[in-house]
């Protein structure tokens, strides 16, 4: 019989955790003197009450987790999670439906940075931390789940990246609780730096600091202004959100070993090279562009370039300019670019999001197997990632997320086109769901647009389209398959 109080159990944790992160909003607000201090403490009593209520009805007996149940609580917590984190945004403004505070936490949980809110610049500090600290949660999330979760339910490759601390047997449990709170220790150090940098040397208030290094870690987007990062005009506070960007998109495990004196380990990671190797030529081309055709100085190209392109491929979402309006400039090249780079992210075991770094690189080596297949049918060829040969179903996993991750896009974008949007806004709204971007191309939910004015059924699909891009699509999908629910 399936048993569904391991489930149960783990999502009162994460509720109660979830609850108590409210309390920091609370606390802002309270020293502010806003009184949404009590929308926080009245959401966090709600969370808390049903969070510590499923763990009580859940610990009657030994509880053992299968990988079905593995499957369906990694889904329900995505959900479930943002079902009550949006209950500040509803409390706090009584013209925000569910569905918009909805969207937005599921925006903000699974790091994509798509709003429906507007008028940031005035909204009280305990909600602009909220939406921080969302983003904050979820990229912490998405970096245990991918060195534990994902490689035991062995979606889209990821097996290759599972860690022996992390094996399901009594003995490691001790080291894996130890490489997680080293994990979560580099996540918080990270962000504690970036804060101070920013507050430092790019002159943000504390509140405007600690919110964008949050988001900026977690490759989120979330920003505390309308205009996004360009509202401060500081090409200093550009060039610092660049590095952490590119920081939360390289593997976290790479800075545990690097910290364990393994520094060699970073740089030597082939994943890593790909990515770097990547933004950079992105930005080379862009800046080109813009220095070229749209009339920019170099140092003005190279820094906007850098900037969104980085902002787009690492799927943070951040704009510092409407690179809409750069196609009529320059013909529409460097946003054809920005377009291709949205789909492919940063690297797995990061807090980026995307198809990942690595499947390119495994799909790149099976391709260059076929070719050297047709010219020597008869020769035995052996693939490699990172100088290691390629498990056994690796690529066949690859290659079958590639396909569905195109059929999804596909999908989504029907669906949407069906709700009265417009093929563009169709086509990029869907992209930028599953990639978890956030912005995406066009007049209404371009960088300078917003998703307020899409209607309620596309906004559910579009939250729909997050959570499946940022579950890497077949821990969703396997729940729709009959056979999942039969004893």
């Amino acid at each position: 019989m399936f048993d569904r109080r391991p489930i149960l159990l783990i999502i009162g944790f994460l509720l109660s955790i979830l609850a108590l992160g409210m309390l920091i909003p609370a606390l802002v607000d309270f020293m502010y003197g806003n009184p949404d201090w009590l929308v926080f403490l009245i959401s966090s009593a709600l969370t808390l009450f049903i969070g510590v209520l499923l763990i009580l009805s859940s610990r009657s007996g030994q509880l053992k987790f299968s990988l079905r149940q593995a499957f369906l609580m990694t889904t329900a917590s995505w959900i479930v999670l943002p079902g009550f984190a949006a209950l500040p945004f509803v409390l706090a403004d009584p013209n925000m439906g569910y569905t918009d505070a909805f969207f937005e936490a599921m925006s903000g949980i699974t790091t994509t940075g798509s709003t429906v809110m507007t008028g940031l610049d005035l909204m009280p500090p305990g909600i602009l931390l909220w939406r921080g600290l969302l983003q904050w949660l979820g990229g912490i999330g998405i970096i245990i789940m991918a060195l534990t979760v994902l490689p035991m339910l062995r979606v889209g490759g990821m097996q290759m990246f599972r860690v022996e601390a992390f094996e399901a047997q009594e003995k490691v449990v001790p080291r894996a609780a130890s490489l997680a709170s080293w994990l979560a220790g580099i996540y918080v150090g990270l962000t504690l730096a970036w804060a101070v940098m920013l507050a430092v040397f790019g002159g943000l208030p504390a509140l405007d600091a600690t919110v964008h290094a949050m988001t900026t870690i977690a490759t989120g987007g979330y920003s505390t202004k309308d205009a996004s990062v360009g509202h401060f005009r500081s090409a200093v506070v550009d060039w610092i959100i660049v590095a952490g960007m590119i920081v939360g998109s390289i593997p976290f495990l790479l800075y545990f070993q690097t910290v364990r004196g393994r520094p060699l380990a970073l740089i030597r990671d082939t994943q890593v090279q790909w990515f770097v190797g990547t933004v950079v030529v992105g930005v080379a081309a862009v800046t080109w562009w813009l220095w070229q055709d749209g009339g920019m100085s170099p140092l003005e190209a190279l820094r906007y370039a850098a900037f969104n392109t980085t902002s787009v491929m690492t799927g943070t979402g951040y704009a510092t300019a409407d690179y809409w309006q750069w196609g009529g400039v320059v013909g529409g090249a460097p946003v054809a670019v920005l377009f291709c780079l949205m789909f492919v992210g940063g690297c797995a075991g990061s807090t980026s999001c995307g198809i990942k770094v690595f499947r390119f690189q495994i799909l790149g080596a099976m391709a260059a197997i076929q070719l050297r297949r047709l010219l020597q049918p008869n020769g035995v060829f052996i693939p490699y990632y990172n100088k290691k040969p390629i498990q056994e179903g690796v690529a066949e996993a690859v290659m079958a997320f590639f396909f569905m991750y195109a059929l999804s896009v596909a999908f989504l974008t029907i669906l949407l086109g069906l709700t009265g949007l417009d093929h563009v806004t169709a086509l990029s709204g869907a992209a930028t769901a599953i990639s978890n971007v956030g912005p995406g191309l066009g007049d209404v939910i371009g960088p300078a647009g917003n998703f307020a004015t899409l209607p309620d059924t596309a906004k559910w699909l579009l939250a729909g389209g997050m959570l499946l891009g940022r579950l890497e699509l077949f821990t969703v999908l396997v729940l729709f398959v009959p056979r999942f629910w039969r004893d």
